[in-house]
């Protein structure tokens, strides 16, 4: 998953003094504002959040990768995705989402990564629906300028079973956040990507923005006790690391939401804590060392109705229900 991971601050801090990172980042469910029992993997170690509280993190070999980890911290992409609409949390990234028939008065919907919640991963099989939440959220310009804080009042929905994925309610709408700050809420496209399209994944917590494209589908991806069903698996351009959970993966021709950022494999681990492998319908585990991952978001758009209500019910809704 991918927290903010002290590993990757000291990647950073190497560069800068010219030496060879000896880390390298971690995927694994990004965790919570605080790594609960829940969250914690064989091999993981409790440390400080630069931001707030604490996460995950495991320090691993150097990969081929971890160059590129630190370049996607240090030199933004220039290009037509921006970062307005992304928002930073605690622990994680997310981004500012609507329907395709959201109304510009409903109330706005962030969409991040379930274990990102504040109350640590959800189990295997456990679906959260309807809680109460006052998290914050920082939102961002397309420079990466914070312009202001949100503030959530429900979380709508969040669970690590076969998606990896929270949405959370704002006391505020589409309207007035496009009129007070101009920032426009980032669309969920409707159908599955392509392999081979070609995708952007804006970070609000690092406030960086990493370019590749869609490589392919893993029919399921096992990470430690978690099972995430049709997972996008990036092309290695996309070295996500710790922070980018949550980030909304972007169609670079539609400029729509086609995933949000989730995991990795780090060190060639096999189905483990921050080393999910892919398996096949039949049973075959195929391990890719450094090549990230990302879950689809075409489904929630049949579940949201009138005023950015939830319906697990409705005609064509298949996201896991409690």
């Amino acid at each position: 998953m991918r927290k903010p991971l002290v590993v990757a601050l000291c990647a950073l801090a190497l560069a800068a003094a010219g030496a060879t990172p000896a880390v390298a980042a971690a995927p694994t469910p990004t965790g919570a504002d605080t790594a609960a029992g829940t969250g914690a993997g064989a091999g993981s170690t409790a440390v400080p959040d630069p931001v707030g509280g604490v996460v995950g993190g495991v320090v691993s070999t150097v990969t081929d990768a971890a160059s590129e980890a630190v370049a996607g911290l240090t030199a933004p992409r220039a290009g037509a995705v921006n970062l307005a609409g992304t928002v930073s949390l605690s622990n994680c990234s997310g981004s500012v989402v609507r329907m395709p028939d959201s109304a510009a008065d409903d109330p706005a919907l962030v969409l991040t990564n379930g274990h990102c919640l504040e109350s640590g991963f959800p189990g295997a099989g456990e679906v959260l629906v309807d809680r109460a939440s006052g998290r914050s959220f920082g939102l961002l310009n397309a420079s990466g300028a914070k312009v202001t804080t949100l503030r959530a009042d429900r979380l709508v929905y969040a669970t690590m079973t076969d998606t990896d994925a929270a949405v959370y309610r704002l006391g505020t709408t589409y309207a007035q956040i496009k009129s007070a700050y101009g920032i426009e809420a980032l669309t969920l496209a409707d159908t599955r990507p392509a392999a081979g399209t070609a995708v952007s994944v804006p970070s609000g917590y690092w406030k960086r923005i990493y370019a590749c494209a869609v490589d392919g589908f893993a029919h399921r991806l096992k990470e430690a006790g978690w099972t995430f069903k049709d997972s996008v698996r990036y092309t290695p351009a996309c070295n996500t690391i710790g922070g980018t959970s949550g980030s909304p993966v972007v169609d670079d021709a539609t400029g729509k939401v086609v995933a949000v950022n989730n995991t990795g494999n780090t060190d060639g681990g096999r189905c483990t804590m921050n080393n999910p492998c892919e398996v096949d319908e039949n049973g075959a585990v195929t391990v890719r060392r450094g090549i990230n991952y990302a879950q689809q978001t075409h489904p929630f758009t049949a579940c949201f109705g009138l005023d950015s209500k939830l319906d697990l019910y409705a005609s064509g809704c298949t996201l896991p229900k409690p």
